[in-house]
Parts: C-alpha cells; structure tokens; sequence
C-alpha cells in the first residue's frame, strides 16, 4: 500500500522549520515541506498558488497550511486534485477576518504598513506570529525565513484582499481558541485546540501528532 503524501505549506514569512516537531507514521504518510518563494511582479495569489503546486510531485495529496499558508493551501486545491485540505490557525473565507482586517481592507490602510520597518525581525514576528513575542524572538529568528520587502508587501496585500466569501465546507479547520491574529469569535466553525494561539504549530504540536493522522484518514 503507498503512502499518503502530506505537503505542508509554513505561515506568513515563516520557514518549513515550524514543522519540526510535526510527526507522522512514516509506514502510513510521506511528509513533504514546502516553502515560500518571491512572488513575480504584480502576481495574483491564484498564480502564485499554481506554481507552488508545481513543487508537488504525488497526486492527490493532503495540503496542510498553517495561518496565510493556509490560505494559500485553499488556493492551490484549485489547480490540483487533493485527497483533503487541512487549515491550521487560519481562516476558509474573508468572513472570518477580524475587523481591523475588513476595516483594511475597505480603507486601504494596509499600502500604509512601513514594510522596511516590519523587516526588523522583532516587528516580522509580531506580523507573522501575533503580540506576544518578547520572550520568544530567539526562536522566531529561527522560523521566520523569508524577509524580502517585495515578499512582504504581496503577502499582506493578498491576504486583505483575499476574495474567498463562502466557505468550503470540505476544508478541515483546526483552530486555537487563544488565537490573537484571527479570534476564534470570527470563525465559523473549526476543531477547537484548547489553549492554541496563532503559534499552536510549535507549542500544541503534541495535540497535532496525536490527532493529524486520523483527521486525514477521515471521509
């Protein structure tokens, strides 16, 4: 019997590093990381998602996405025939935005981001992975890989204009109810993680072990 392929796709400038600690029966699933690439000038996020997909070397995969990986995830199952698409600390529709993300994206604020700013890694951390960062910058040095200004200005203008509205209610959403980037008062519906933040990815790993591999093996 062959393996299930699982891709994972990191968060918002983040490294596949975040995955670390993510373990899965290597006799029932192949892991595989995928990661960011600079986008092309003025590319759309269907675009960019159609040339990640082209990482992918098995058919019908579980994509795996952690916050705006997650929402990228959702974008390349429109390219590609997937077994399942999974979400982690993210959202399936622009619905489920905050509302200083509506307000964002209504009032155009997000062009004023200072992006040569975020670039000082304290501030990419506080994008990347929410508030609470000042005992951990440490470790966000080591996650967060990508900090290239063109990156960053596409990412989080993708993200605010993303134009998703109606949830696909085959995406499996998993979400911590302590989550500071996207509240879990906004979402819909979602496997609920007692106690995980926006970063549940490193510190409720052991909940994910346990609980990934029949969350993919479920029709």
């Amino acid at each position: 019997m062959s393996k299930i392929p699982v891709y994972f796709m990191p968060g918002l400038a983040a490294s596949p590093a975040i995955f670390e600690r993510i373990k899965l029966d290597e006799s029932v699933f192949e892991m595989c990381l995928l990661e960011w690439e600079i986008p092309h000038p003025k590319e759309s996020l269907l675009d960019y998602a159609l040339r990640i997909t082209k990482k992918i070397k098995h058919e019908n995969p579980v994509l795996i996405g952690v916050s705006f990986g997650g929402i990228l995830v959702q974008e390349m199952a429109k390219h590609i025939q997937v077994r399942k698409v999974i979400i982690i600390s993210s959202v399936r529709s622009n619905a489920e935005f905050p509302r200083r993300m509506k307000i964002g994206k209504t009032t155009k604020a997000y062009k004023l981001i200072p992006m040569k700013l975020i670039l000082n890694i304290e501030n990419l951390a506080k994008y990347s992975f929410g508030e609470k960062v000042n005992k951990r910058i440490k470790l966000y040095e080591k996650f967060l890989a990508v900090r290239d200004l063109n990156y960053l200005q596409w990412a989080v203008e993708s993200v605010i204009r993303w134009d998703r509205s109606e949830i696909d209610a085959a995406v499996v959403h998993i979400h911590g109810d302590q989550d500071d980037v996207f509240p879990i008062k906004y979402i819909n519906s979602c496997i609920v993680v007692k106690g995980g933040t926006h970063i549940m990815i490193l510190n409720k790993y052991k909940w994910l072990n346990e609980n990934l591999p029949s969350i993919i093996l479920e029709d």
